[in-house]
């Protein structure tokens, strides 16, 4: 089997992961900090086996998936063009999971920071990655902005992955500048994307109706059979 560029950097990532939980297990404390608030402040503790292996695992688990989805897509013929790009992203998806992973067992380690502004910069790269495997996406059921209307057009697809690349990306950016701010930071993170996300909905509903009404008044004599 040939390994690409980008799956040989997610199988270092992996081990990476898991490698940090077994090296630092003796130096941490039974209980470890897991989960923060909004605000920054540690409000979520597990037990030490649990904390140090749980994100490697759900890692492992998220990258044999990612593999997988191509493999058994109807339309894995599109997934081919952009595959590179797909592996790109799925190694940053690795990445992402080992900086928050490092964050955590510095905490725990002892080492305080701001951890909402600390993970601005890993919500910043994983939604400028979004946008950028937005741009390159063709129409499948897996990956990309999958709606109703998207999926029953290619062209409502391309324009809703379009507009979608545009706004993921700047949200990518604006929750980067939430490490200027600690009261922005959570906000920041949060609500850019989630507006994008629901715009690119949206758009995609009131772009079908567009193409369709265009289609039916291209070709009326088609419509009057239909009815």
């Amino acid at each position: 089997m040939h390994l690409s560029k980008p799956m040989i950097l997610s199988s270092g990532i992996l081990l990476l992961l898991f490698a940090a939980s077994i090296i630092l297990f003796p130096f941490l404390p039974e209980t470890l900090a897991s989960h923060w608030n909004a605000a920054g402040v540690a409000d979520g503790y597990m037990p030490k086996a649990w904390a140090l292996f749980l994100l490697p695992v759900i890692a492992l688990g998220i990258t044999l998936l990612l593999a997988i989805l191509p493999r058994i897509d109807p339309l894995s013929g599109n997934v081919e063009e952009f595959r590179d790009t797909y592996e790109w992203f799925a190694a940053g998806i690795l990445a992402f999971f080992l900086y928050l992973h490092l964050l955590t067992l510095a905490w725990n380690l002892g080492f305080r920071f701001p951890m909402v502004q600390a993970l601005c910069p890993a919500f910043a790269a994983l939604y400028y990655g979004c946008g950028v495997l937005m741009g390159h996406t063709k129409r499948n059921w897996f990956i990309g902005i999958r709606t109703p209307w998207t999926l029953s057009s290619d062209g409502v697809w391309a324009r809703t992955h379009e507009r979608g690349a545009l706004l993921f990306k700047a949200s990518g950016i604006l929750a980067l500048a939430g490490v200027l701010s600690t009261d922005l930071a959570f906000i920041l993170i949060l609500v850019p994307v989630i507006l994008s996300a629901a715009y690119t909905v949206v758009y995609s509903y009131l772009d079908y109706r567009k193409e369709t009404r265009e289609r039916s008044n291209q070709y009326p004599m088609a419509r009057g059979r239909g009815s």
